[in-house]
């Protein structure tokens, strides 16, 4: 495949665009990796996502993808290479795509809720309903898991792709907001297996910095205020 053939528009510290990235790593498929700036969409970016004008987008063989675990699916079913990121029982399949729906359709806005949260009482309150989510993650790891490492089994999976993106954010929301989400006491596979995520080769190069992460998120914070008031 010629080096130009896939590439990714993409912003670092997105949450959304690290899944595309570790399915792109899990495969072994080299690919180039298009910053977008987040204050301003790029000429490309406009006429490869003209409905959602937002990252990230995969460009294949100059065919653009757009939505991130959709273009985790087509990743997974369009390169044999490397391990499968679905599940080979279809039911097994549907489970996986049901917590993937859950963490994007419920438990995401929960978390974005207390990324934006100001004041003890404001943090309080919404600490707990990602908690309460966690720890019915941390149920739905034990089943779809297995007794292995990961959601998907032994290797990363798709679940593990969609929840483990939001790693770096929880760390960031831990620290900005001096609470505790990852609690080894009340999640303790969930506990390690973050722990197994970020230290897989397929994930340790695009999970960012906490440091860094945190720097960026005070630019940021204004504009995901913003976006959740609206």
């Amino acid at each position: 495949m010629a080096e130009n053939d896939v590439k990714l528009l993409g912003s670092w510290p997105s949450t959304f665009v690290m899944r595309p990235r570790i399915a792109l790593n899990i495969k072994s498929v080299d690919y180039d990796f298009l910053e977008e700036q987040i204050a301003s969409k790029g000429e490309l970016l406009l006429k490869s996502n003209p409905v959602y004008k937002k990252i990230p987008v995969l460009i294949h063989d100059g065919k653009p993808i757009c939505e991130s675990l959709i273009i985790v699916q087509y990743i997974d079913e369009c390169w044999s290479s490397g391990p499968s990121i679905f599940p080979s029982d279809p039911c097994d399949r549907a489970i996986a795509r049901f917590w993937a729906c859950y963490i994007d359709d419920k438990w995401f806005p929960l978390l974005r809720r207390l990324v934006v949260a100001q004041g003890d009482d404001a943090i309080k309150a919404a600490l707990y309903p990602v908690v309460e989510g966690l720890v019915l993650l941390e149920d739905a790891f034990k089943n779809c898991s297995k007794g292995n490492k990961f959601f998907g089994g032994d290797k990363i999976g798709y679940v593990d792709i969609a929840l483990g993106c939001f790693l770096g954010w929880m760390s960031v929301t831990e620290k900005m907001n001096n609470v505790k989400l990852l609690d080894e006491a009340k999640i303790p596979r969930l506990y390690k297996w973050a722990g197994d995520f970020c230290a897989d080769s397929a994930v340790k190069d695009v999970m960012p910095e906490t440091d860094k992460l945190a720097e960026a998120a005070k630019a940021l914070l204004p504009k995901i205020r913003a976006d959740a008031s609206s």
